[in-house]
């Protein structure tokens, strides 16, 4: 009598354990929907960089693709390869370091790489005011890292070439400004953010479906075995 009533108990206990996944992957699926079906966010004022976020600290989600103000200086310079606009075009984006004050810096989207030429060259000495978008680092690699070139747009790619402590996330540049007026040059669209949650909505939906199904499997077990037995 205590065996079987401890059989119960455990596939009681599993059935429970698949109805709670089914749940939560039910929420996902009410998560993921919510985010798709989110409005673009809202064009604000320029706030200045530091009061979102600080050097070599996680870039808050809630923050991304706020719009940004900085000042710095341009101290290095690179290439960006198979970057995706809003227009889901691929292009080479010309990124660069802006030492924003004596010991950190952030990674900033100039523009086309193409276009990197039609315009005099800033010397590092020109102090650029800039303002742009916000943007959290990317996590897949879109080239190999080589001389000058990065693999995707993330300040850990370039710790080792700085000594800068950098600020996680880059901003793509709307508008610069130094001390000869605006630079004037073609600027990119960043595209637009995909859910963090991943697979697709019906996917979630299945799922909940195969969990909840075998916590019927599990619980109609007992009954099963009852009926093969008479």
């Amino acid at each position: 009598m205590v065996k079987k009533f401890l059989e119960y108990v455990s596939l009681l206990l599993i059935a429970v354990v698949f109805v709670g996944l089914g749940l939560w992957q039910l929420d996902r699926a009410r998560d993921l929907k919510i985010v798709l079906n989110a409005p673009a966010p809202a064009i604000t004022a320029p706030v200045p960089l530091e009061s979102l976020t600080k050097p070599r600290t996680p870039l808050d989600t809630k923050v991304d693709s706020k719009t940004v103000s900085a000042s710095g200086f341009y101290v290095a310079n690179f290439k960006a390869p198979n970057q995706k606009d809003s227009n889901a075009t691929l292009k080479d984006w010309e990124v660069a370091l802006m030492q924003v004050d004596t010991t950190s810096g952030i990674l900033v989207v100039r523009g086309l790489w193409s276009d990197r030429l039609k315009e005099p060259r800033l010397a590092m000495s020109n102090q650029i005011e800039l303002t742009g978008i916000l943007r959290a680092h990317q996590n897949e690699d879109r080239s190999l890292n080589s001389p000058g070139v990065i693999s995707r747009l993330d300040s850990s790619v370039i710790v080792g070439l700085t000594d800068l402590d950098l600020y996680d996330g880059y901003v793509i540049a709307v508008d610069e400004k130094y001390r000869e007026g605006e630079i004037s040059r073609t600027r990119v669209t960043p595209e637009m953010r995909t859910s963090r949650i991943p697979g697709f909505y019906w996917q979630h939906i299945s799922y909940v479906v195969i969990w909840w199904l075998m916590a019927a499997v599990v619980l109609y077990l007992p009954i099963y075995r009852r009926r093969v037995a008479d």
